[in-house]
């Protein structure tokens, strides 16, 4: 159960955005929306990442191929939206594919690619889901978690791009200073993920 911090970051994130003017943000998600998205994909959003959302869901303007940076859980494309919720694990299955990668607790790689990738989907469905927040910024799934580092996320190379969500929109959108010299680097704590930050 949420101690009410998952509310008061996620909350504090979405001020900042606000903030900065430069961003169009729309009434936030209902009840009703959240419970709709989540049933339709299989997952449940984290605290702060739920409470970013209710306070203000921020959009853009689609690309030549009429996609955003910002995915509209209000009234996006449920295939792009599938798309980039499988964009993490399809990212390593190429690497696993192309690359040669396979994650040390996977056991014993098979010769052949083509059974490598089988395993590694089987392997990766029981991951944590990575759920985009920006572009390819992700946050791990859970409901009554929170304060989760946001990951940039392309194949199995991952970078912290904020210690949590309201560091990141300072870091992404704010242009705040970087963190003070001597602040310990942000703990990745989701198994799997967290082995391909290091």
């Amino acid at each position: 159960m949420d101690d009410g911090a998952g509310f008061r970051l996620g909350t504090r994130a979405a001020e900042r955005l606000a903030r900065t003017g430069a961003r169009e943000v729309r009434p936030g998600l209902t009840e009703a929306e959240f419970r709709r998205v989540e049933e339709t994909f299989g997952f449940a959003f984290a605290d702060d990442h739920r409470a970013f959302l209710a306070a203000g869901l921020p959009v853009g303007r689609p690309d030549g191929r009429g996609r955003t940076r910002w995915p509209d859980w209000r009234d996006g494309d449920p295939a792009a939206l599938r798309d980039r919720l499988r964009a993490p694990v399809d990212g390593v299955l190429f690497d696993v594919g192309h690359n040669a990668f396979w994650h040390e607790g996977w056991g014993d790689r098979p010769d052949a690619d083509t059974e490598a990738v089988d395993l590694a989907r089987r392997l990766l469905a029981d991951v944590t889901p990575l759920v985009p927040v920006y572009s390819h910024r992700y946050l791990p799934a859970g409901r009554g978690a929170h304060g989760h580092p946001v990951l940039s996320v392309h194949q199995t190379d991952l970078i912290v791009y904020g210690a949590d969500l309201d560091d990141y929109m300072a870091r992404e959108f704010d242009h705040a200073a970087p963190a003070a010299e001597g602040t310990p680097e942000p703990q990745v704590t989701v198994p799997f993920w967290r082995d391909l930050t290091g």
